[in-house]
């Protein structure tokens, strides 16, 4: 069969090689530009970061800077241990001055916890911090990957000499008030912050999912069971209340002309216009989000339906009347179970469309779940705990999507697309305990018997 035939369904096999190449090739051009290093890397992320002096800007282990700002960066804290190094360093004295030594010898403490050498509580701990220094200068531990270069070496074992000359004459080892040279800035190549490698998105979704909460605060997966609850919560009142108006709109002209303006009118109203009007109703927690969700998806559920309903083939309707079906009767038995497997794809797709409203619901009075994930690591632009969450929306509404998409042939064998599909274990054994064989045409032929 061709690849390209025109309304026909590709075979099995096919269909999933399409279906896995449409999330391999997206995932491979991500790694492309994010470990090919002539592909893109307009960034540098610093390994190894320097404050400067009379400069409000501070950089910290972890930031990007534009690859054609780094050496300029770089040069400045070079000009900066030259003075030291000519005596005409800072100005500082004193306290001050011993606080910015403190600060200076801290820079290493993010390349110290990548390589294992001090936990993330052994930052401030001067004593852990001293050894990481004397290890560096005696050569007793060896950064890898990312490694020191030659010249923070140098710097190292300079500031450290600083140290134990001083230390030799304090017998308190309080820090001394000379300043000491600053660890050169330097990095590696990198994308923009906005799009982390997938290997950090990765890991630290894993480390987020299980990292214990702050004490009064919910874990990843409470949040995650927080959204699903919010997006079910209102999608569920949508169909409740919309799928009957939807079927009497399309059954009865009457109800058509009686609903179906106003929810058309209507439907074109931003959903978030009503934030404010749904907090002052239902005050400032989880009513007002799942409202949010209930409104941005009813008016549009409403319209989908009734059209459905439309769409019954009215061949259907004459021939149950010919056999005496009164109006109830029409509804209930042929208009109801015509239009269920088509409904059962509306409200599948409908709750798609729900999931689009999370974000916005859960910012609306007391930010909460997934989305308060997503804006306050977005704010402070740590991207690589914002992409788990969003892939963790994407797929799950993906596997839902497709998990109801494979139950559809099971709960409606009469369907098209789903007589002659092979029958595996599990839906014959469903099929039978429901008794749904009457539904399915059987296309064998029968043999008469001669007597």
């Amino acid at each position: 069969m061709s690849w390209f035939a025109i309304r026909k369904p590709l075979p099995g096999e096919r269909r999933l090689l399409l279906t896995v190449l449409s999330f391999v090739l997206p995932l491979a051009l991500w790694c492309l530009v994010s470990y090919v290093p002539f592909i893109w890397h307009p960034d540098i992320k610093l390994t190894v970061a320097a404050d400067r002096e009379g400069v409000t800007t501070v950089y910290t282990a972890g930031d990007h800077v534009a690859r054609s700002y780094f050496d300029e960066y770089a040069n400045a804290v070079r000009r900066e241990n030259e003075a030291v190094q000519a005596g005409e360093g800072t100005t500082r004295s004193g306290f001050s001055a011993r606080r910015n030594n403190v600060k200076i010898l801290r820079a290493v403490a993010p390349l110290a916890i990548e390589q294992g050498w001090i936990s993330e509580n052994q930052v401030t701990d001067n004593a852990a911090i001293f050894d990481v220094w004397e290890g560096l200068a005696t050569g007793r531990l060896v950064s890898e990957k990312p490694e020191l270069t030659p010249e923070n070496l140098a710097i190292v074992q300079e500031d450290w000499q600083t140290l134990q000359a001083h230390w030799a004459e304090d017998p308190e080892h309080e820090m001394p008030s000379d300043p000491l040279l600053k660890l050169i800035p330097q990095g590696r190549l990198s994308n923009p912050v906005y799009l982390p490698e997938p290997h950090a998105v990765l890991l630290t979704g894993w480390k987020d999912w299980n990292a214990e909460p702050a004490e009064g605060r919910p874990s990843l997966p409470e949040r995650y069971r927080h959204s699903l609850y919010i997006v079910f919560s209102g999608f569920f009142l949508a169909a409740l209340a919309g799928v009957p108006i939807g079927i009497l709109s399309g059954t009865y002209d009457f109800f058509s002309k009686l609903f179906e303006p106003f929810i058309d009118f209507f439907r074109y109203m931003p959903a978030p216009a009503f934030s404010t009007l749904l907090v002052a109703i239902f005050l400032a927690h989880d009513a007002p989000k799942i409202a949010l969700v209930f409104v941005g998806t009813f008016f549009q559920l409403v319209l989908v339906v009734a059209n459905t309903t439309r769409q019954l083939d009215y061949s259907l309707l004459e021939a149950a009347q010919t056999l005496g079906a009164k109006r109830l009767d029409l509804l209930r038995r042929v208009i109801l179970p015509g239009i269920t497997p088509s409904l059962y794809n509306d409200l599948r797709i409908l709750l798609g469309w729900a999931w689009t409203w999370l974000v916005i619901a859960e910012l609306i009075g007391v930010k909460s779940g997934l989305t308060e994930v997503i804006e306050t690591q977005g704010r402070w632009r740590n991207f690589e705990s914002v992409f788990p969450v969003i892939i963790l929306i994407g797929l799950t509404g993906f596997f839902t999507d497709q998990l109801l998409a494979n139950l559809r042939p099971l709960l409606f064998p009469w369907t098209p697309e789903a007589i002659g599909q092979k029958q595996g274990p599990l839906v014959r054994f469903y099929r039978w305990v429901t008794d749904q064989q009457v539904y399915v045409r059987d296309d064998k032929p029968t043999t008469s018997d001669p007597a």
